[in-house]
């Protein structure tokens, strides 16, 4: 039985998730080499976050942007990168007109996000504690971008999301934006217990010399 409904899983859906798979390998490698063998794997990881959210921000996110600003809009681009974010947009059509709020949040994404992502990736290599206020300005960012990504169009009933099959639901709008949620805020408790750490044993030692 041949189906005339759009075909779901497209060359294009294929090309950008191994994309994706590539951009994840070279974190990995990255930190592999730049990374002591004695590395905490918390550190480990966060280097691999940091580098592949960079990756991500600077390249997919970056063309993003380039193709929906000055009169642009995605769905009257052509090109490799105008084909792969069509394919998101028929999970999220807003990706395909230049909606205001979602290119105002991809500027600062793209500008802000991704450079501090390679500033603190630098001070994890140099062993620089003060990564961790950085990566909870920068945790905190990711996850505010998250919620004003979806909380309106969800507070107007999603009009704009397409959730009729799983690779639009679990995959484009699900999976890729729940890893910004949640590694964001596992980020954020790992920095936390460090920085408050140092402070209460700082207080302690204050303490002890008054007395």
């Amino acid at each position: 039985m041949t189906s005339n409904g759009p075909e779901i899983f497209t060359a294009t859906s294929a090309y950008s998730l191994a994309g994706v798979a590539a951009m994840a390998f070279v974190a990995t490698t990255g930190a592999k080499i730049l990374l002591p063998k004695n590395a905490r794997w918390q550190d480990s990881f966060t280097f691999i976050w940091l580098a592949f959210d960079a990756l991500i921000h600077f390249s997919f996110e970056g063309s993003f942007l380039y193709l929906s600003t000055f009169g642009r809009t995605v769905n009257s681009s052509e090109g490799p990168f105008a084909e792969m974010w069509k394919e998101y947009t028929r999970a999220d059509a807003r990706w395909g007109v230049s909606d205001p709020t979602v290119v105002s949040l991809e500027i600062l994404t793209v500008l802000g996000a991704a450079p501090m992502c390679c500033y603190i990736i630098r001070q994890i290599v140099k062993d620089d504690p003060a990564r961790h206020y950085w990566i909870i300005v920068l945790s905190t960012a990711e996850l505010y971008g998250g919620w004003m990504t979806f909380c309106p169009e969800w507070l107007t009933g999603s009009p704009s999301l397409d959730t009729s099959n799983p690779l639009y639901l679990w995959v484009y709008l699900f999976f890729m934006n729940v890893i910004w949620v949640v590694i964001p805020v596992w980020l954020m408790w790992d920095s936390y217990g460090h920085i408050a750490g140092s402070l209460r044993r700082a207080q302690t030692v204050t303490k002890t010399k008054k007395n």
